[in-house]
């Protein structure tokens, strides 16, 4: 589906973004993984590549203009064009009931989520708009749901929410569709050290309207489904790959 495609995935050293990646590249895609990490990030890179495929590696602090600019600005140079940029970056939350919660804390994650996003969507566009064609991709997205004790987080995806809708207006006559990619949690992702693991994976898979809930693998297929020329009509929308966990 991404035969001759070039995609950056910001976050790919991470769970999903690694298995994002790796899809991509199963499908024809050269990938372009940035991250702070540069373990986890040659990591992903050498499976791609013992598979097959084509993947490049690079630390990028995707908060830092200049870096981003550089990092895409030396992508586009060096293959000519950018398709599809996909940033899953975490936006360090700290959960906690909000009359508990430090203002510091509360707003970090938003400002982080906002930021990151504007940057990364804003220096794809530059290159995209030359071309009149791409897909910008973000992870997470709101809805009604709002379970309590989130602190800022649950704002933070709401917020990234009005920032898709806004660039996808903006981008769409461009030929670019801009799209937003939610699970409602996908149980192999949850570190198994994680305080309250179980309890996690328990709710997550009793909200599921199905008999199953999101996998990692499933992320990676619908992303390359809604990045690939398949998907031109899609823009502007969250696409919902929670098995009905978040009802719309």
């Amino acid at each position: 589906m991404l035969e001759d495609k070039v995609a950056v995935i910001y976050g790919a050293g991470g769970s999903i973004g690694g298995a994002v990646a790796r899809t991509f590249a199963r499908e024809g895609a050269r990938v372009f993984l940035a991250g702070r990490t540069e373990a986890t990030l040659d990591a992903v890179a050498d499976d791609i590549r013992s598979h097959g495929g084509e993947a490049d590696t690079a630390i990028v602090d995707a908060l830092d203009k200049q870096a981003v600019d550089e990092f895409v600005d030396a992508v586009v140079e060096e293959t000519g064009r950018l398709d599809i940029s996909f940033n899953l970056v975490t936006y360090g939350d700290v959960q906690k009931p909000l009359m508990e919660i430090s203002v510091e804390d509360f707003t970090y994650p938003i400002t982080t989520a906002t930021q990151t996003q504007f940057l990364t969507t804003r220096t794809a566009a530059r290159h995209m708009i030359e071309r009149e064609s791409g897909v910008i991709l973000t992870f997470g997205g709101g809805g009604p749901q709002t379970p309590p004790n989130l602190g800022g987080f649950k704002v933070s995806l709401d917020a990234l929410e009005s920032l898709r809708r806004q660039w996808a207006v903006e981008l769409g006559p461009h030929g670019i569709r801009v799209v937003t990619l939610k699970t409602g949690g996908i149980p192999e992702s949850i570190l198994d050290d994680l305080p309250g693991r179980e309890e996690i994976v328990a709710e997550t898979r009793a909200d599921a309207l199905l008999s199953h809930t999101a996998t990692l693998s499933d992320v990676g297929d619908v992303a390359a489904f809604v990045a690939s020329d398949r998907g031109r009509t899609i823009t502007g929308t969250p696409v919902n790959v929670s098995c009905g966990a978040l009802v719309d």
